[in-house]
């Protein structure tokens, strides 16, 4: 009786498809094991492709780190343009902002590679992030209790407070013997009040 060798059949998909099947699975390896995990190896294994097919969609594995990156910043800012989009209660709107945010920032891994990027210089490849910011950026100032310049404040400062929660927010309650969410909440109190002093200049 012989045994069959059975061969690993690889899914031959369409560029974009392809790209979304690898960004997906470092987003994945990202949460559960930090930036250190996105390798090449450990990136194209966790995908279900080769090494060389990284390679061919990002050009390098840092390539890949800024896609990823644009990637979940695009997909925050899209959340965020749809919040504004569904009208009701400007304070609704807020909070539902300020969750979306301190989601990515700290429960997708958004600020432990957006410190990566930071650390290794990378940080300069995302430049379509400027431009989707400044959608972000127009599209408050639209609803006319702010200037565009204060909308950019508002989100610079709402960035900078997501990004220090998710990088060091639970160890720092945990240090001080606080509950793991105290430094988000306070960190959401401080933004509802800047986000009222703006809107009262």
């Amino acid at each position: 009786m012989s045994i069959k060798k059975i061969s690993k059949v690889r899914v031959r998909r369409a560029p974009e498809a392809a790209r979304d099947n690898i960004l997906a699975a470092a987003e994945n390896l990202l949460v559960e094991r930090g930036p250190l995990a996105l390798k090449l190896a450990d990136v194209a294994t966790a995908s279900g492709v080769a090494n060389a097919s990284v390679i061919h969609h990002f050009g390098s594995i840092d390539g890949l780190h800024a896609a990823l990156m644009e990637r979940m910043v695009a997909q925050l800012i899209a959340d965020v343009l749809a919040i504004a989009d569904q009208g009701g209660e400007r304070e609704d709107q807020q909070e539902a902002v300020f969750h979306a945010l301190f989601d990515v920032f700290e429960k997708r891994g958004a600020s432990r590679l957006a410190a990566w990027l930071e650390l290794t210089g990378e940080w300069r490849r995302m430049t379509h992030i400027r431009d989707a910011v400044r959608d972000v950026v127009m599209k408050r100032a639209s609803f006319g209790d702010v200037t565009p310049q204060q909308a950019e404040d508002l989100v610079l400062i709402s960035v900078a407070m997501a990004m220090g929660v998710g990088l060091f927010g639970h160890s720092l309650a945990e240090l001080m013997g606080k509950p793991e969410d105290r430094t988000r909440a306070l960190a959401t109190e401080v933004l509802r009040i800047f986000h009222a002093a703006r809107r009262a200049q």
